[in-house]
């Protein structure tokens, strides 16, 4: 690839270096960030929305910030790849989410820039929150935290926990909100820019703290007195500008909104607020896409466009040839085809309509599709509301998110006993994203939940059916869950039956060894015993269990009746998952079955492709291929 002759960018290598140059030279630093980020993430997909809206507050924050002994604590991390290649990782960025390359999401263990590790949203301002207090305790107070929150994160019940503790508690927290339009209005006019100059401005902040102390040396100022001044000041200025925020009643000091794509403004107003005591609130208004027109004109679709022409804004395409849907298709058409039937299904997302197809139904029927922000407890328990009434909620959110809900399961579905249908999308090892995003937890954290049925599909056939049964009859909480990418069928609208619950199915009948899985690991397993069976003479029997819970033990026992070894393989963790299930019961049953588990290891699996980290673990037909191999050589 064609360097490209950047007049600063290929000389910044540390914040040391951008603070090197002039405020009036920013911007064009600015315009040579954007650009590489435009053209690293055509050919090598990732985020590119946030990342091209945040680029003026990022090079702003290095700049006036002394990073990494100041902290900057960015939330989700689908906004710091400017971060990223300002802080000594320009020259790495082409591996970004790549096997071996640098992550997608700021780590700990990647830089000392990287205060902190994220994925999920809304831990900005508790993380931040933190470190300020830590600070204050270890006395440096010359160490400033900052907290970046934005794109749609703010909607995340954390960030206003975080916001609570942050009113009460001792601290000189900066949160930054970077908005981007996507949640929250702006209020634009005279008289709002009016006050964030008298606001920000130093002369103004000496005269309001002179003024403090005076009032308090001649004992007519006391720190209640002081929040009803703070009080009456945050309702004159709502007043003024006809608006007013959670912030100002929670007395927290809010300055905004400000551009935030003027780079020099924003140097000067962090410059002018970064030394105020105690916490304090920047909001800046973005623009998701800034500087790029097809990613500003469809936030939603170039928030991860894949590769595409950074000159004609045109995405590429797959192969014209037939292949099979991505599961989450499969579910969003079907949801709809439910739905048209019975009024009664309702749809629930906590913020991903398109990443999970349910704006599929979103489209047809709205009144019946919910999108309730980041919140992924809250979907949950909201679900749990609606079933309590008779509806049949189908809650969909991705296996890693759902880890946030764990305590609206087991207290307000699974104690109750409530008909809510949990659909775990991006269940395994979903790729580029990481460890963060990893679906591997589910079938462990959801087996030991008393009331609960837990279901794999195998394929989109087995969705749709297992979708078809579940709102038909009050089958108590339910969890579905199955993998990003496509399926296995082309011809994938089959006529829908009901599926027995609990009821596994003999795939294929063997001799020696029997491999027993559950949801889409059938297929790779059939691919590894027909090359096995290609080259030796054996017959080697394949189970697809379909439930985690209930256990279909009936086939367990009839497999050790007749087999005397077992692979159980799964793609979730090896602890607690469904190879432990397996050997429980034979355990607990008293059958002696040798019993060789495969699924994910006890450790985090970095970024890569799903085939580069299923091959890594060996969770592909190779390594499948591999121990059954081993066993009945």
């Amino acid at each position: 690839m064609e360097k490209k002759d950047y007049r600063y960018l290929y000389k910044i290598d540390s914040p040391d270096d951008l603070k090197q140059l002039s405020r009036t030279e920013l911007q064009v630093v600015c315009n040579e960030l954007r650009d590489f980020i435009i053209d690293e993430v055509s050919r090598n997909p990732g985020h590119l929305g946030s990342n091209l809206g945040s680029v003026e507050l990022t090079v702003a924050l290095h700049y006036v910030f002394n990073t990494p002994y100041d902290r900057i604590v960015w939330d989700v991390g689908h906004q710091a790849y400017g971060h990223k290649i300002l802080t000594g990782r320009r020259d790495r960025f082409h591996t970004n989410r790549k096997l071996g390359g640098i992550c997608g999401f700021p780590s700990i263990f990647e830089s000392e820039y990287d205060a902190f590790g994220v994925g999920h949203a809304s831990t900005s301002i508790s993380a931040a929150l933190g470190m300020s207090v830590a600070a204050l305790m270890k006395k440096e107070d010359r160490r400033k935290i900052v907290a970046v929150i934005g794109d749609g994160s703010m909607t995340g019940g954390l960030a206003f926990e975080g916001l609570n503790n942050t009113s009460m508690d001792k601290n000189d927290l900066l949160i930054v909100l970077n908005d981007n339009q996507m949640a929250i209005d702006p209020v634009h006019g005279g008289i709002t820019q009016y006050l964030v100059d008298l606001t920000t401005s130093a002369t103004y902040n000496k005269v309001r703290y002179k003024t403090y102390r005076a009032l308090r040396r001649f004992g007519l100022m006391s720190d209640n007195a002081k929040k009803k001044v703070q009080l009456l000041g945050n309702s004159l200025k709502a007043t003024l500008t006809h608006q007013s925020n959670i912030f100002e009643g929670l007395n927290i000091r809010y300055f905004g909104p400000v551009d935030g794509h003027d780079v020099e403004n924003l140097v000067r107003v962090l410059e002018q607020i970064k030394d105020f005591k105690g916490p304090k609130v920047l909001h800046c208004i973005t623009t998701k896409g800034k500087g790029y027109t097809p990613a500003e004109n469809s936030a939603t679709e170039w928030h991860a466009p894949g590769q595409f022409d950074p000159a004609s804004g045109t995405r590429k395409k797959g192969s014209d040839q037939p292949s099979a849907p991505l599961f989450q298709t499969v579910f969003g058409e079907t949801l709809l085809e439910l739905a048209r039937s019975n009024e009664k299904i309702v749809a629930i997302t906590p913020a991903m309509p398109s990443g999970c197809s349910m704006n599929i139904m979103q489209k047809e029927i709205p009144q019946r599709v919910y999108d309730v922000g980041i919140a992924e407890a809250h979907s949950v328990t909201f679900s749990a509301g609606l079933a309590k009434e008779g509806m049949i909620p189908f809650c969909n959110v991705y296996s890693s998110f759902m880890q946030r809900a764990y305590d609206s399961i087991i207290h307000d579905v699974a104690l109750q006993k409530l008909n809510v249908i949990m659909c775990l999308d991006r269940a395994g090892l979903v790729g580029s994203d990481g460890a963060t995003h990893h679906g591997v937890f589910d079938l462990a954290y959801m087996r030991c939940i008393p009331n609960i049925t837990i279901a794999a599909p195998r394929n989109e056939h087995e969705l749709r059916n297992l979708m078809f049964t579940v709102q038909q009859a009050a089958l108590g909480p339910f969890v579905i869950r199955y993998p990003r990418g496509k399926g296995y069928l082309i011809d994938w609208r089959n006529e829908m039956e009901a599926t027995e619950i609990g009821k596994g199915e003999c795939l294929k009948k063997g001799d020696k060894l029997a491999v027993v899985t559950i949801g889409v690991m059938a297929n790779p397993a059939l691919e590894a015993i027909k090359k096995v069976e290609a080259g030796l003479d054996v017959r080697i029997g394949l189970y697809d269990m379909k439930f985690l819970k209930p256990l279909d033990t009936h086939l367990l026992r009839e497999i050790a009746g007749e087999y005397s070894q077992v692979i159980t393989i799964e793609d979730g963790v090896i602890n607690g998952g469904f190879g432990s299930a397996v050997l429980e019961y034979f355990a607990d049953s008293n059958l002696e079955v040798k019993v060789r588990r495969m699924g994910v290891p006890d450790r985090f699996i970095e970024h890569g492709t799903p085939e580069e980290l299923y091959a890594e673990i060996g969770l592909d037909a190779d390594g499948i291929e591999r121990v059954i191999r081993e066993i009945v050589a």
